[in-house]
């Protein structure tokens, strides 16, 4: 196999496994019931001027199932991380007691279980999306290549559609853990 086709494949295969770290991240943001400083990754607060993740000005922790404590390392910055939680929109209320921040996760509803389930899988579709466009780029520049034989152009479009093929099953498949994961009570 030519140098130019291995690389076109290479870098269709970096492209593939970007979509399932990104589905992968995009899914952890989803709560399912139990709480996760994870619920929180999304959040920034303005620390001095600068957009600055939560996890950079306070330690975030889970006490139990149900609650998440967030403890700034500066106590001046006890609004600023309030405010931060309430502008990401997660359905959170945050409860300042002077020294922390404590959030009651509220066990989910089954309709908000439900729409959980749907923004799940439109990220899972999403992710397909970025997979066959990988695919469509690869076969682009595949068909694009110099001094490669039509047998071997083939062989190489072979193979990115089945690499396709397993990167659409992993999504596939991480989608059915998480939707489990969210309807479970």
């Amino acid at each position: 196999m030519s140098e130019e086709i291995q690389f076109i494949l290479d870098s269709t295969k970096e492209s593939m496994d970007s979509a399932l770290k990104h589905l992968e991240k995009q899914l952890s943001n989803i709560r399912a019931g139990k709480a996760s400083p994870a619920m929180l990754g999304s959040v920034t607060v303005d620390y001095y001027g600068t957009q600055t993740p939560l996890s950079q000005v306070a330690n975030v922790n889970t006490p139990d199932g149900r609650t998440i404590t967030v403890q700034p390392w500066e106590k001046n910055m006890l609004q600023e991380i309030e405010r931060g939680i309430m502008i990401a929109n997660l359905g959170f209320n945050p409860m300042n007691n002077g020294e922390s921040i404590i959030i009651n996760v509220p066990p989910l509803t089954e309709e908000r279980r439900r729409d959980l389930a749907k923004q799940a899988k439109s990220e899972a579709e999403d992710a397909k999306i970025r997979i066959r466009n990988a695919r469509k780029d690869a076969n682009n520049d595949i068909k694009k290549a110099e001094d490669v034989s039509e047998d071997v152009k083939k062989n190489a479009e072979i193979d990115v559609q089945q690499m396709t093929d397993t990167y659409v099953k992993k999504v596939d498949d991480i989608f059915d853990n998480k939707e489990k994961e969210i309807m479970t009570v």
